[in-house]
């Protein structure tokens, strides 16, 4: 069975809705958000509308294929606590660098907890829900068909969480730019670009340089000053891959389920590690 999400934290949002939703609307939900019977959604802040094409039920008096609206409203976290959970995030480096490339970390649910606050949906309490169906149980297999598609929504915008919590993208990068770390950071994302430049041949050109004394045959061979004995390895940098990961984890061109930061991740290990035992 196809997923609806393909990011840790599409399904995530899945999860935490099936805490505290009944699993057979759940699975009706899945079934219209899969059969295409959403028409339509929008995401206005936190604010979810949506038009869902019902099913006849003589039970409940529907004799024509009807439509119902929907109307999905999630709590906001209050301004006072977004400034906490800002000045939280900012204090990590691992945080701030990959949120400003449009990453979600897997712990970030942690740096939310640790202020009492939630940025996945906690409990039913987080939603204020509505559908025009008949249908007496709330969420209703329509409401539930849209949170599946809100949860697809996910994997092309990890940021739509934050927003759904009342706080944008740009509002969020912003805050986090401003910090120590993510001027530093950012500093590095600006840099520009050297441009490419044609070559009309793959080695490097010889030029010839004057000498105003010739070496002895010592120094020829031997050079002016010995080498080192040991060479220090350089620390690796602490972001690593910029120019890929500014693209996300599902860039336009990247068909496949797995990750394709997590993907070029691992073989730019198994590039830096080859025959590194051989020598």
């Amino acid at each position: 069975m196809a997923k609806f999400s393909r990011t840790w934290w599409g399904d995530r949002f899945i999860q935490a809705l099936e805490q505290f939703t009944d699993d057979g609307r759940l699975q009706r939900g899945r079934s219209y958000a899969r059969g295409g019977k959403v028409l339509n959604f929008e995401i206005d802040k936190n604010h979810i509308t949506a038009q869902v094409k019902g099913s006849i039920n003589p039970y409940f008096g529907v004799y024509k294929e009807p439509t119902y609206h929907i109307s999905i409203e999630i709590k906001p976290i209050a301004k006072s606590s977004w400034n906490q959970a800002i000045q939280k995030l900012s204090s990590k480096a691992s945080v701030v660098s990959r949120m400003l490339l449009n990453e979600v970390p897997e712990n970030i649910e942690d740096n939310f907890s640790a202020l009492g606050l939630n940025l996945l949906p906690h409990s039913s309490k987080d939603f204020t829900t509505r559908c025009s169906c008949p249908d007496y149980a709330n969420p209703c297999k329509h409401i539930a068909g849209v949170y599946y598609l809100v949860a697809s929504q996910l994997d092309n915008n990890p940021f739509l969480l934050f927003e759904l919590r009342g706080l944008s993208k740009t509002e969020l990068q912003t805050k986090l730019a401003t910090s120590p770390l993510g001027k530093a950071l950012s500093e590095e994302l600006n840099a520009k670009e050297i441009a490419l430049e044609s070559a009309t041949s793959y080695y490097t050109k010889i030029e010839k340089q004057s000498i105003k004394q010739k070496p002895t045959a010592r120094e020829f061979w031997l050079g002016k000053k010995r080498l080192p004995s040991t060479i220090e390895v350089g620390n690796q940098s602490s972001v690593s891959a910029i120019l890929v990961k500014k693209q996300g984890d599902f860039p336009a061109f990247w068909p496949k389920d797995n990750s394709f930061i997590e993907t070029m991740e691992e073989f730019y290990q198994r590039v830096k590690t080859k025959n590194q035992n051989s020598m």
